[in-house]
């Protein structure tokens, strides 16, 4: 049984669709890479902003990371799933970003609530709780930021994180221990305060 994955226009793209297209893009067809880049874009996006907390930055690191799989696909080795290296590349990416521009910006307020809410309590819950949450993700090391990222956002296993991060399993292991914890603690502290 082959996996499916949610392709740009809703329908489902193959792991085996993902390496003829890879296989396309390597041997330099513009449309292949176009269809790639529509099909990674929002996923990309989603992990970025996530592991960067840098929204203006994160269209910047995913034109990166895709001109590095525009410019290395032939070098893919079908040693791991598409998805699997064109994170790693994305992962790779964010960290030469984080170091070149430092410190992560603020995201603006508007941009926590974008979940509709039936009434203004509810949205105002909603803002504070995302605010929690942005502000608990934001005490975490980009590492341990980009394991729960992978993790519960993308659902990638352990040994497939340690692929896309290039270090041991037991080290993915680890950041998420810490960062589970980390995260108990900032979230039960603003648990006290509301």
């Amino acid at each position: 049984m082959r996996k499916q994955r949610a392709g740009p226009a809703g329908g489902g793209v193959s792991e085996d669709e993902e390496t003829a297209l890879l296989e396309r893009v390597a041997a330099e067809e513009k449309d292949a890479f176009d269809t790639l880049y529509r099909l990674y874009r929002p996923r990309l996006q989603r992990f970025l902003r996530g592991l960067t907390k840098q929204p203006g930055s994160v269209g910047e690191i995913l034109d990166d990371t895709m001109m590095v799989v525009w410019r290395k696909a032939y070098t893919f080795n079908h040693l791991s799933k598409v998805s699997t290296w064109i994170f790693a590349i994305a992962y790779r990416q964010s960290l030469k970003a984080l170091r070149r521009l430092g410190e992560p910006e603020e995201p603006e307020s508007g941009e926590r609530a974008d979940l509709l809410a039936p009434g203004p309590d509810d949205v105002l819950q909603h803002q504070e709780l995302r605010k929690h949450l942005d502000d608990a993700l934001g005490t975490l090391s980009p590492e341990q930021r980009a394991v729960i990222e992978l993790t519960y956002y993308f659902g990638y296993a352990c040994s497939e994180i340690a692929q896309i991060m290039a270090c041991p399993v037991d080290t993915v292991k680890t950041r998420m221990f810490y960062a589970r914890r980390k995260l108990k603690a900032s979230l039960a502290s603003c648990r006290e305060a509301i």
